[in-house]
């Protein structure tokens, strides 16, 4: 017989598990899809499409995720989320062309959508407020080692066939697994008044525009770094490896990130992020330049600055909603607009990356400049 503790940590061990297996598989079609469209001659605006139409349809469905829950149950309408992503996954293996794998791929942003926001909702809920930092950096870890690992996947298959699809397929069905062993509902979600979005993002600014830009950097890291690296003449295996030095980055770099949250908050840690994470992105293309070696260092460090961004902003948001109905809704909130940065960032970002490779990280510069511009701010900062 469990104790509640033991419990508790049963649970969110199994919540984080299922994640991150499948987030490799997530990683992995992204990847491919992105390396196959470049390799096909499409442009990288017609690739940016690609995620940010996921992205729109993923938008939509956060709106709704708390009231299906409500209904459904959590744990049922996550692993129902689970086994619709497999099939979606064995859809993508099925057919080809760019406008089938969009259809396909936005069907899979529901999955994905309610996936997230569902476990990252029962973590919440139930871990300890004192640790919540350290947890979810451990969280961000394993999601960050399952982004890690799908192109490293990629890279060992080859982007050919119908196989790599298949293993991603696959994994979305064993990420059932763990959560299905808990055999442990996560707290019922009561009818309550609905959390306004404006509300949420007077309450804390800084915290919600965290999930705004990591949206937007994640997108562009899956969607446009593989062509960003064929356009270097690196190859796909290279531009795979490199978009998975990206993923193995920002996994290490979590644990220490949530470590710090805690003891220091979180205002001092998001200036840094912003304030680091743009001259990075500024050096970036130039390490690029001199060699691969001297990019994908670069590009491991930087990734482990700005990937801390979703942890420490969703660890403050839990912090002001200890209410399991109100933490929902904040949590749909805050992958609302992550959801936004994936729709908003591909396009843009692909259309600076077509005018010149450097332009891809001249964009995120601007971008994570603009963030810095914000968590200064002592007002609107958690």
């Amino acid at each position: 017989m469990k104790t509640p503790s033991e419990t508790r940590v049963f649970v969110v061990a199994a919540a984080i598990t299922t994640v991150m297996i499948a987030a490799i598989g997530l990683s992995l079609s992204a990847t491919l899809i992105a390396v196959r469209l470049a390799q096909a001659g499409y442009s990288a605006r017609a690739i940016g499409l690609h995620p940010a139409a996921s992205s729109l349809v993923g938008l939509v469905t956060a709106v709704y995720v708390p009231w299906l829950a409500h209904i459904i149950g959590v744990r049922r309408l996550l692993i129902s989320a689970l086994l619709l992503g497999a099939v979606c996954l064995a859809g993508l293996a099925l057919t080809h062309g760019y406008w089938p794998w969009l259809a396909m791929r936005c069907i899979y942003g529901i999955a994905l959508t309610i996936l997230f926001i569902l476990a990252e909702f029962w973590i919440s809920a139930i871990v300890w407020p004192r640790r919540r930092g350290l947890v979810m950096g451990i969280y961000a870890t394993a999601v960050a080692a399952g982004f890690t690992a799908g192109p490293f996947v990629l890279a060992a298959t080859g982007p050919s066939g119908a196989t790599p699809f298949m293993i991603a397929a696959l994994l979305s069905l064993a990420a059932i697994v763990p959560i299905g062993l808990t055999g442990v509902e996560a707290p019922a979600l009561e009818e309550a008044q609905p959390l306004p979005f404006r509300a949420i993002l007077r309450a804390a600014p800084a915290a919600t525009a965290a999930a705004l830009i990591y949206g937007a950097i994640e997108a562009a890291a899956f969607g446009l770094f593989p062509v960003f690296a064929l356009r270097e003449g690196w190859g796909a295996g290279a531009a795979a490896v490199a978009t998975a030095i990206f993923a193995l980055g920002n996994a290490l770099f979590q644990i220490p990130t949530g470590f710090v949250a805690d003891r220091f908050g979180q205002r001092r840690l998001l200036i840094l992020m912003g304030a680091l994470g743009t001259i990075g992105a500024l050096i970036l293309p130039l390490a690029a330049r001199s060699s691969y070696a001297s990019y994908v260092m670069l590009l491991f460090a930087w990734s482990g600055i700005v990937g801390g961004l979703y942890a420490v902003g969703l660890t403050s948001l839990a912090s002001r909603y200890p209410e399991a109905g109100a933490l929902a809704r904040a949590n749909a909130a805050y992958i609302l607009l992550y959801t936004a940065g994936s729709l908003v960032g591909p396009p843009i970002f692909g259309f600076s990356l077509d005018l010149a490779p450097s332009g891809l990280f001249f964009s995120l510069a601007v971008v994570l400049a603009l963030f810095f511009t914000l968590a200064m701010k002592r007002d609107a900062n958690p």
